[in-house]
């Protein structure tokens, strides 16, 4: 028995010695997940307790689930669930269709600086913060001031408050996003058409298909197995709604469409010194992202994709 194990360790350490630059290339990237991503899970015992910053986590006395009680019983959980859900549903479906749609038509075009110029321009906007696009967003629609609101008084046509009705409050975040970030999203589809072998268009060419019976029988399904991973993915942030945009574009007349859960924890970190409570926050939100990836990646594989794993 102790022969087999000295035998089955001396080819581990063999295959070690044997691949030690692979390994040494992946240690900088292990050590990132470790000291960042892995030691830090110790904070999530702040969830269970009722943390004081002078004891610290390991001396803060335990309170079990009550920390969780107090967010589910809370009278704004219900709407802050909802807004932050609501959001997050435009947010996967209007932003990996147009990333996909952009893709498609980037594909087709066949001049080759212009598709350049195209993409570049459409890949501009993703370099801008949030704090820039709302400046912009603000030039155009500031009560009074602004360039779309002036004109809408000018033709009396009366006043028109955008930033401050809770009506436009999530199409205009939808709207940015969308600005912001497809130029972004499109090139993941696009380096997905890149492995497309281009043999199957021109079988495709030889038995007469047009160019949209081209995309539906080669080019979709030559991208699917990349929108049904982005879709896994960001099925597991579906209750982060984006907080850096949602807290720049915020006021006090659209919290009851726009407040969502991270600005809610946000507050009370900041006004509460609380840290307790955003931590069950975000157990309850981990635990929700985890159970919606493992359920996405068994139907995606029942459905007859790879899925993540």
């Amino acid at each position: 028995m102790a022969s087999i194990v000295s035998a089955k360790s001396n080819r581990v350490i063999r295959k070690v010695y044997r691949y030690r630059w692979f390994y040494l290339l992946m240690a900088p990237g292990l050590l990132y997940f470790l000291i960042f991503r892995y030691i830090p899970m110790a904070g999530l015992l702040v969830a269970f307790k009722d943390y004081s910053v002078t004891k610290g986590i390991w001396d803060s006395p335990w309170v079990g689930w009550r920390n969780f009680e107090i967010i589910f019983e809370s009278p704004d959980f219900l709407r802050l669930m909802s807004n932050t859900l609501l959001i997050s549903v435009y947010r996967l479906v209007f932003n990996l269709l147009p990333d996909l749609i952009l893709a498609l038509l980037l594909n087709e075009i066949r001049v080759t600086w212009f598709k350049k110029i195209v993409q570049t321009i459409t890949y501009g906007p993703y370099f801008l913060s949030w704090v820039i696009v709302y400046g912009l967003v603000y030039s155009f629609f500031s009560p009074g001031t602004g360039l779309v609101t002036t004109f809408y008084q000018n033709m009396g046509w009366g006043e028109l408050n955008v930033l401050a009705n809770s009506d436009f409050f999530r199409p205009l975040i939808i709207l940015t996003d969308v600005w912001r970030n497809t130029g972004f999203g499109a090139i993941f589809f696009l380096a997905a058409l890149a492995t497309i072998n281009p043999e199957l268009y021109e079988a495709a060419v030889v038995d007469g298909a047009g160019r949209w019976k081209q995309i539906w029988h080669i080019t979709l399904p030559g991208v699917r197995e990349v929108f049904i991973l982005l879709l896994i993915l960001r099925l597991g942030t579906i209750l982060d709604a984006g907080f850096d945009q949602i807290y720049v574009f915020l006021n006090a007349r659209v919290t009851n469409v726009g407040d969502i859960l991270d600005t809610w924890i946000f507050r009370r970190i900041i006004e509460q010194s609380d840290f307790s409570i955003p931590a069950a926050m975000g157990v309850f939100k981990s635990v929700i992202g985890f159970v919606l990836v493992i359920a996405a990646n068994r139907i995606a594989k029942k459905l007859g994709g790879s899925g993540i794993y």
